[in-house]
This record gives structure tokens, sequence and C-alpha cells, in this order.
């Protein structure tokens, strides 16, 4: 039976995840899915409702490529509900080293690291050139954009956004430095402690947003 991957999203998420995710599965159909399309292709690939994925013959299965969390997880959900396999990926220029652990629907972008012993949850979007060193965890449909840099023993919880170039001190064995649920971090930021969960911190060292 033909293999048909189809990436949810044809936004810039979605065209940088169509790239790597072709080159890692030569040879199989790729087409963009998007609600409300804007055009009928994007770089070369048909862009399709659901409704037609769904309706198109194969063996089919849905990367879910929008940088949005919770609504890459309700994507994810609709996916599994219609009995589509949830997909990830892993950029030929990745490098995931051992003992790592990644959950169902992971992307992991091309020269983003993944260190030793690392577990990251369901959904975890890891962009171009961002690290997670060793011994880290990830929760669910947690996002690392572009050159974020987590070091060791961290512990991030579901949702939280890791803004680009980002740096997160190291954490100890056993006392893990915390960011917590639905957290962000923004871009450049410095944390030197742990982040409650929903909290923006911002700046060098980060401080939260303080509203006013």
């Amino acid at each position: 039976m033909t293999r048909l991957l189809g990436v949810y999203g044809a936004g810039g998420c979605g065209r940088t995840v169509m790239a790597f995710l072709r080159d890692a599965n030569p040879g199989v159909e790729c087409v963009f899915i998007d609600d409300a399309p804007l055009a009928p292709t994007a770089n070369g690939h048909a862009v399709v409702t659901w409704d037609r994925f769904l309706a198109m013959p194969g063996d089919r299965q849905v990367c879910v490529a929008i940088a949005r969390s919770a609504l890459r997880e309700a994507l994810a959900l609709k996916s599994a509900a219609a009995g589509v396999v949830w997909a990830g990926c892993i950029a030929r220029q990745a490098l995931v080293l051992d003992g790592a652990q990644l959950g169902a629907g992971a992307i992991i972008s091309p020269f983003a690291t993944i260190g030793a012993n690392v577990v990251a949850g369901r959904g975890a979007l890891v962009d171009l050139y961002a690290c997670v060193n060793h011994d880290c965890r990830l929760g669910d449909f947690v996002t690392l954009a572009p050159y974020a840099n987590v070091n060791g023993n961290v512990d991030i919880g579901d949702h939280a956004y890791i803004g680009s170039g980002a740096l997160i001190r190291q954490g100890q064995p056993g006392k893990p430095l915390v960011i917590g649920r639905g957290a962000v971090v923004g871009m450049g930021a410095v944390v030197t402690h742990d982040v409650a969960a929903g909290v923006t911190v911002v700046g060098n060292p980060a401080r939260p947003i303080v509203k006013g």
C-alpha cells in the first residue's frame, strides 16, 4: 500500500518540517494539510484540507507541525480520533545521543542536539540548532525555538516554551532546575533559577514580567 505523509500546518513551521521530513522519507508522497488553504500548493507539495486528506488512498500518517503547543495537541488528538497514525520526525542532521527517549510525534529539527538520557514527551518540538543536554526531562508539547540552549538536569513542564537563544542553567542530579508547566522563557533570556508554572520570564538574569 502507498504510504502517505501529511504535514499538518502549511505555515512557517510546517514548511520547515516538510523539508527534512521529506528528506527522511524518500519515495513517500508528502502533502500539507491546512484547514483553510491559502493556495493549492506550497513549496512543490499539494495543500489539502483534512477531509480531503482522509479521502486520499494509502497508509496515512500525520506529522503535526504547528508552533503553538495547544493547537499541536488538539490536532494530534484529532488525528488519533480519526485513526490516523501520529508521526514524529528526526532530521538526518540532528544529533540524538545514547539513552535518549522521544515521545510520539516528537519533531527534532536539523542541527538540533538531544543529549544522553534525555526524555522528551509527546509532541515535543525542538527547532533548528536548539540543544537539550544530558539528563533533561521535557514534558508533553514542549517547544524549543531555534538556538535555545538547555543545560543538563533540567525539567521542563508540559506546554512550556523556550525562546530563541535562551540559556537555561544546569541543575544537579536529583535536584533539577525546573521550568513549570506552560511557562514561557523569552528570547535570549538567561535562566538561573526555577520558573513557576504559567510564568513568563525575560532578561539576564531572567525575571518574571511584571504587569502594571
